[in-house]
């Protein structure tokens, strides 16, 4: 008996040791004669891996451009800091390990949302459904950009789906300051009564940002006194893959909008959705509760990225154990990727006709509905819990209980 569950315990680990070594190898073998030479795609890792190399170097971190990339360095000093490891690395090697960092925290979420649902997963589970978030438009693009969002998303699901931790929260703070949006999550542990951890979770963050103004207090200076208030430094907003509130209005306007209209709108609309992700939070769905205050984060961002949408993951895993058909149509939005059916780039987006709006906002429109149904269902039930047993949380595997 004890071994059974010893074996149970180790299946999922073992699960994300094999997927992230087959990935990595296969980046690594298919990427080691182009890297030697280019760096082709992989450009957000390559200005991570510049960021940080300027620190070695002692060269100004906010005052060029990576000259693979042509991109600026735009998070936190302490985001800096955190990939001076990767600065002597050749980069097919830095692909091949970022690679598999990534994949290994994708399954490593898997692993913690379906336990919050209170499902026990097989390894072999755990691995189909980590190939299978592979065909998400978000997650793809996040590895294929060398993006960062898994690793911070498994940080701050430790800190939101397990609070009950005696340091919850220091990980939530972490994520905060390599990339500050996740200090919503912050207000979604206020109003879910979590004060300590969410205290925790500020001092860390407040901690990070201290770390950078000792380390390297020139960046830390024009960081937060010059880059933080320049939404237009990583890109034209109104690119279809920006899909935040402030797109939208973007591309419905024509024009980059006034900082009031823009907060006018986004501000009273994340709150609201946090403050339902709360109540489903403190109701006993955790899972769906943090997916709502993620909603909430990329909305209210001014700049949103098609793939910072990696939450679709967790999201959909939630929508599955309440509603299988809501979980599917939630999952084809993020698969078939419609921003991009609407002609894209290059200001075309201004000349979009109302019907290519709704495919080019796609993901905005998703999480939305996603919020609308999640405050309706609220009024119907006393305890949202009771509409699907945990035990059907998720698909079963061939080994996984009954």
């Amino acid at each position: 008996m004890r071994q059974s569950r010893a074996l149970s315990e180790v299946g999922p680990v073992l699960a994300v040791v094999v997927v992230t070594a087959v990935v990595a190898g296969a980046v690594a073998w298919a990427e080691l004669p182009a890297r030697l030479s280019v760096h082709g795609e992989f450009v957000d890792l390559s200005v991570y891996q510049y960021g940080g190399r300027r620190l070695v170097d002692g060269l100004s971190l906010y005052g060029a451009r990576d000259p693979a990339t042509n991109l600026r360095f735009t998070y936190p000093p302490f985001a800096a800091l955190a990939m001076v490891p990767l600065a002597p690395l050749p980069f097919w090697l830095a692909t091949a390990f970022w690679t598999a960092a990534s994949v290994g925290a994708l399954a490593g979420a898997i692993v913690v949302v379906a336990r919050a649902l209170g499902r026990t997963v097989s390894g072999r589970l755990v691995a189909l459904l980590t190939v299978g978030a592979l065909a998400l438009e978000p997650v793809w693009q996040n590895l294929t950009f060398g993006q960062i969002n898994l690793l911070l998303m498994l940080a701050v699901l430790i800190d939101l789906l397990y609070p009950e931790r005696r340091w919850s929260g220091i990980l939530l703070g972490i994520a905060a300051g390599v990339k500050l949006t996740p200090l919503v999550f912050v207000v979604l542990l206020v109003l879910a009564g979590r004060r300590a951890t969410a205290g925790r979770a500020l001092l860390a963050f407040a901690g990070t940002a201290a770390i950078g103004l000792l380390l390297i207090p020139g960046a830390a200076k024009t960081y937060w006194t010059h880059n933080l208030i320049k939404a237009g430094r990583v890109g034209p907003p109104e690119l279809a893959h920006n899909q935040s509130v402030f797109g939208t209005i973007t591309r419905l306007l024509d024009h980059i909008p006034p900082t009031l209209l823009w907060l006018a709108i986004a501000g009273p609309l994340a709150l609201a959705i946090v403050a339902v992700g709360a109540v489903w939070w403190r109701r006993g769905d955790r899972v769906l509760g943090t997916g709502l205050g993620a909603s909430a984060m990329l909305l209210a961002s001014p700049v949103s990225w098609s793939h910072h949408w990696v939450w679709a993951v967790p999201i959909g895993l939630a929508l599955w154990q309440r509603n299988r058909w809501a979980g599917v149509a939630w999952t084809a939005v993020f698969v078939a990727r419609p921003f991009v059916w609407p002609p894209w780039g290059d200001t075309r987006e201004f000349k979009w006709s109302p019907i290519e709006h709704v495919p080019g906002n796609a993901y905005v429109l998703a999480a939305l509905a996603l919020s609308i149904w999640a405050a309706v269902e609220l009024t119907r039930r006393s305890d949202p819990l009771a509409e699907r047993p945990r035990a059907e949380a998720l698909p079963a595997g061939p080994s996984s209980p009954a």
